[in-house]
């Protein structure tokens, strides 16, 4: 325990990052038993040093361990537990848990037996939701993303932009529009941040090098997160990387699974399931059409990288489409049911039918249609039912 609280204050008193999140606004923190999940590299160990240092507690009173630590590595939890709790303990934060074998039931025993606060990480792969020690009776999960554009912008310009729901910027667009560019050129920066933005330590790598940690970002992620919660033989790795590789290289409605499973040598079935273990990942992004569900074997309607980082990252030569489908998709999935539809290119909450493309798209695949709307690229302001693409980067 000793040692263990010496790599935490050690960690606390060199850090100092103050910009905040939106997930300080998302969290309740009064509940007992808390679980932050995302993908590698978005900032949630940032978010939980960040809480644990405002946390109005003496350092004897909170604890951060980290599941990497090798000093971890042969400690029961639970016990770790006890005895920070015996000795005045209120508050635990555990980072990367899914990397502790049998965090479950660990998880499980701290809840019900001792008052203390826990608050934990891991990879979005994690299959919470149908553990065997049903956590999620126990725990309040948080899914979170990579940065908007919103919070890019606050970064890059250091100043503050409110967020909108999606129905207020349906209702209210042009207002909102105007609202923004007084304040900054929309273009100057869009770009930039389809390329770059979505990963928080791209502000503190320089350009050159932010590829090289992303690959190795994801490489994490397939090497170690998805092969160990989901039992992949490593040599099945490079399969996995193939798909990611053959995805980003395709359009998104021409998903042809068989031919998907030919070129990279496995069956139908085997496809399905590394879509699904992808998916969980955050590596890619899974839209299914209403009637259709998500289930692990069922065929998806569309299929993208998660965001467009990661397509700028893994393609030669962008489709220009794709991206501004990715990164609609991206956003607006963080607060709202994204389906395929036959009508258009998505729809949102089972109630708008939105289509996406350039400044001069028209409204023939829409026509007709109530609650249908056209979302263009290249464009400052709208009018009517065209939104610009860039302010659905506001919401959140």
């Amino acid at each position: 325990m000793e040692n263990i609280q010496k790599l935490f204050f050690n960690l606390l008193q060199n850090f100092d990052i103050q910009y905040k999140r939106y997930f300080f606004q998302k969290v309740d923190f009064s509940e007992k038993l808390i679980g932050i999940i995302g993908d590698r590299g978005i900032g949630k160990t940032t978010f939980l040093l960040q809480y644990l240092k405002e946390l109005d507690l003496n350092l004897q009173q909170k604890l951060y361990i980290n599941a990497e630590y090798i000093i971890i590595s042969n400690i029961n939890l639970f016990e770790l537990a006890q005895e920070f709790y015996a000795s005045g303990g209120k508050a635990l934060v555990i980072d990367e848990i899914h990397k502790y074998n049998d965090f479950e039931q660990h998880l499980k025993l701290i809840y019900d037996m001792l008052d203390l606060k826990v608050i934990f990480s891991g990879s979005s792969a994690i299959k919470l939701e149908h553990s065997k020690a049903d956590l999620s009776r126990r725990a309040i999960l948080y899914r979170f993303k990579g940065l908007s554009f919103r919070e890019f912008l606050e970064l890059k310009l250091n100043k503050t932009f409110k967020s909108y729901s999606f129905d207020d910027i349906l209702e209210n667009h042009i207002d909102i529009a105007y609202d923004l560019t007084s304040n900054f050129r929309p273009f100057e920066y869009f770009k930039e941040y389809l390329q770059y933005g979505y990963y928080p330590f791209y502000f503190d790598t320089q350009k050159d090098n932010f590829e090289l940690k992303l690959n190795e970002t994801i490489n994490a992620t397939i090497e170690f997160d998805l092969n160990h919660i989901f039992n992949i033989e490593p040599k099945f790795t490079i399969k996995l990387k193939q798909l990611v590789s053959l995805i980003c290289q395709s359009k998104p409605y021409d998903l042809n699974l068989s031919k998907l499973a030919q070129k990279i040598g496995i069956n139908r079935n085997t496809l399905y399931q590394y879509i699904y273990y992808l998916g969980r990942g955050n590596i890619f992004n899974i839209i299914h059409s209403k009637s259709k569900g998500d289930n692990i074997f069922s065929k998806p309607q569309k299929l993208y990288l998660s965001n467009t980082n990661l397509n700028n990252a893994y393609c030669n030569s962008d489709n220009i489409g794709t991206i501004r489908e990715t990164f609609f998709a991206n956003q607006v999935g963080q607060n709202n049911l994204v389906q395929h539809s036959k009508i258009g290119d998505f729809l949102i909450d089972d109630k708008y039918y939105i289509e996406v493309g350039g400044k001069d798209k028209g409204y023939s695949q829409i026509k007709d249609m109530k609650n249908s709307f056209i979302v263009a690229d290249n464009i400052e302001v709208g009018f009517g039912n065209k939104i610009p693409l860039y302010l659905f980067g506001f919401l959140y």
